[in-house]
C-alpha cells in the first residue's frame, strides 16, 4: 500500500508575524495620509482595534462567508474595511469619522505583503529541508505540504511576498474558492491543479474558502481532500488513490485551534509554542 505524508502549517504566528506591532503600522499609515490627531497612538489603536475586530467577528463570522454565498455581503474586503474604519472611529470617539481617501486600501495592501509581515527565522531553513526531504526521503511515496489558516485569502500572497513558493491548490467547499469574492485574483487556468510541483507550500486552505475555522474538523477534512486532489492531478501517479495510507500532521501555535483541532480530526499535531506559553515552571 502506498504511503503518503501530508504536513500542514498554521500561518499567522507560526510561519510569519507582523513586521512591526499592528497598532504602530496603523498609526504610521494614518500619519502618512494626514491623520495626525494626538489621539492616534499605538496604545489607543490597540484597544480600538481589538474592540472593532471582536465586534466584526461576532457580526460577520469568517468574513461573512455565509452571507457572501447568498449574495448579501462583500467578503473580506468589506469586512476589513469595516474593522479599519471602526478602529479609528473608536480611537477618536468619532462614530461618523470619514477616513482620508486611499487610507483603507493602503492598510489592506500593507497586510497582504512583506510590508506588513516577516517570516520567523526558522521558516526558510525548515522549508529548505522539507524540499530536500520530498526529493530524497524513502519513507513515503509522496509528500504534500500546506498551510491551513483561520484567515482570508491574502495568506498565499503574503507567503509568496516573503519568498516562499506556493502552489495553486485552494479550498473548494460549497463553491470554488475562485468564485468567492476575496483578495486573490485568479483565472481559470491558474485555479487548475497541476499536480505536485517543487513548491515550499503545495496548497493553501483558508477558513474563508473552506467554510469553517479551526478547530472545526471541516477545514482539516478539506485539506485532506485537496491533498488527494493534488495527487489525482499528478501525471506520474501510478497507484490507486483510494488505497493510500496517509500520515497527516499539522503544526501550529494555538493549543485549541491547531493542536486539539488537528487531533480531533484524526491527525497528528505539533504545538509550536513560540511564546513559551506552556513552558514548565
Amino acid at each position: 500500500m502506498p504511503r503518503c505524508l501530508l504536513i500542514t502549517f498554521d500561518a499567522f504566528a507560526t510561519l510569519f508575524h507582523p513586521r512591526r506591532p499592528i497598532p504602530e503600522l496603523y498609526a504610521s499609515v494614518a500619519r502618512s495620509h494626514g491623520l495626525n490627531d494626538a489621539s492616534i497612538t499605538p496604545a489607543t489603536l490597540q484597544s480600538a482595534f481589538k474592540t472593532a475586530y471582536k465586534a466584526e467577528s461576532k457580526a460577520y463570522p469568517n468574513y461573512g462567508r455565509d452571507l457572501v454565498l447568498r449574495g448579501e455581503y462583500g467578503g473580506p474586503k468589506q469586512w476589513w474595511t469595516a474593522v479599519i474604519k471602526s478602529t479609528f472611529a473608536n480611537a477618536l470617539n468619532q462614530p461618523d469619522l470619514q477616513l482620508p481617501g486611499g487610507m483603507v486600501e493602503r492598510l489592506i495592501e500593507t497586510f497582504a505583503s512583506r510590508e506588513g509581515y516577516s517570516l520567523y527565522e526558522d521558516v526558510e531553513p525548515c522549508f529548505d529541508e522539507l524540499i530536500k526531504y520530498k526529493v530524497h526521503q524513502s519513507e513515503f511515496d509522496c509528500v504534500v505540504t500546506g498551510a491551513v489558516s483561520n484567515s482570508d485569502d491574502r495568506v498565499s500572497a503574503v507567503l509568496r511576498s516573503l519568498g516562499l513558493s506556493v502552489g495553486r491548490t485552494r479550498a473548494d467547499e460549497d463553491r470554488s474558492s475562485t468564485l468567492l469574492p476575496g483578495f486573490e485574483v485568479t483565472v481559470s487556468e491558474d485555479s487548475t491543479d497541476r499536480g505536485l510541483q517543487p513548491n515550499d507550500i503545495d496548497m493553501v486552505i483558508t477558513s474563508y474558502e473552506a467554510g469553517q475555522e479551526k478547530p472545526n474538523q471541516l477545514i482539516f477534512d478539506v485539506a485532506a481532500r485537496q491533498a488527494d486532489r493534488l495527487l489525482s492531478a499528478e501525471k506520474s501517479t501510478k497507484y490507486d488513490l483510494n488505497d493510500i495510507e496517509w500520515t497527516r500532521i499539522h503544526v501550529g501555535d494555538d493549543f485549541a485551534k491547531d493542536y486539539q483541532g488537528a487531533t480531533n480530526a484524526g491527525w497528528r499535531a505539533i504545538l509550536l509554542d513560540r511564546e513559551r506559553t506552556f513552558t514548565d515552571t
